[in-house]
C-alpha cells in the first residue's frame, strides 16, 4: 500500500514538473521575425473554460468559403449575427456525453484518462466582449491566418472528401460535432491541440499545454 502510494504521489510529481517545464519552455524556442506591418491583420481568440480551450476566428467571406462543408450541417454561417466561427477538438465519448458539469458520467472520463477517438466541434456567436479572464485576443497576418485556417481543416477526418457529422449529437441549435483526425488523452487532449493550431498561426506557446491555465499563461508571456 505505502509503495502505491508512493508511486502516486512520484507520478502527481513528475506530472506538475512536467506541466511547470512546459510552461515555461517556449515552442518555438526563438520568436519569428516580425515585419511590423499591420495592415490587413485578422484578430483571432483564444476561448479558455476550466478544462477546455476553443478558437474563435471572424466569419468573413474567406472563412465562409473555406468552410463552406459546414453549412451542409446547419451551422449558420451566414447568419446575420454570426461574427464569429469557434472550432475545438476533443474526445469523442466525454466531448458528446459531457454538453455540462452535471451530466459528467464516469465512462467518458475513464476514456478520457485513457485513450478515446476525436471529433471537431463548430458553433457561431454573436459579438464576444474584450477583454475578459475567459478571453484571449490576438492579431495574425494573412499569411499566419491561412495557416490556422489549414490546420482546422485538416483536423475534420473526411470519407471521399467529405466532412461527417455526428449524427445526434449537440449543445443547442447553432452547434454541431464533426468526426475528427487523431486519437484524445488526458496528456495530449484539447489544450495541446489548440497550441498546436495557434502555433501555425505564428504564435508561440508553452511546449506542452495540457490545461488551460498553462496555455494562457504561456501566451501571455511569449506574444
Amino acid at each position: 500500500m505505502k509503495r502505491a502510494v508512493r508511486w502516486l504521489c512520484g507520478t502527481i510529481l513528475v506530472l506538475m514538473l512536467a506541466a511547470v517545464g512546459g510552461t515555461l519552455v517556449p515552442k518555438p524556442l526563438m520568436p519569428a521575425y516580425a515585419s511590423g506591418d499591420t495592415t490587413g491583420l485578422h484578430r483571432i481568440l483564444v476561448l479558455s473554460g476550466p478544462i477546455h480551450t476553443d478558437i474563435a476566428v471572424r466569419v468573413d467571406d474567406e472563412v465562409r468559403a473555406k468552410f463552406a462543408f459546414l453549412e451542409d450541417a446547419d451551422v449558420p454561417l451566414r447568419h446575420p449575427d454570426a461574427q464569429w466561427l469557434i472550432f475545438g477538438w476533443g474526445g469523442r465519448s466525454f466531448y458528446l456525453e459531457t454538453p455540462t458539469w452535471s451530466a459528467l458520467k464516469p465512462l467518458p472520463v475513464l476514456r478520457a484518462l485513457s485513450l478515446d477517438r476525436s471529433v471537431m466541434h463548430v458553433d457561431t456567436a454573436g459579438h464576444i466582449v474584450e477583454p475578459q479572464d475567459a478571453v484571449a485576443g490576438f492579431d495574425i497576418d494573412a499569411e499566419d491566418h491561412q495557416r490556422l485556417l489549414d490546420f482546422i481543416d485538416d483536423s475534420f477526418r473526411r470519407e471521399a472528401g467529405v466532412a461527417m457529422p455526428v449524427a445526434g449529437f449537440s449543445y443547442g441549435p447553432n452547434d454541431r460535432f464533426f468526426e475528427a483526425h487523431g486519437y484524445f488523452n488526458a496528456l495530449f487532449g484539447c489544450n495541446t491541440w489548440t497550441a498546436r493550431a495557434l502555433r501555425n498561426a505564428g504564435l508561440r506557446t508553452g511546449l506542452w499545454n495540457p490545461i488551460p491555465v498553462s496555455l494562457d499563461f504561456s501566451l501571455s508571456i511569449y506574444n
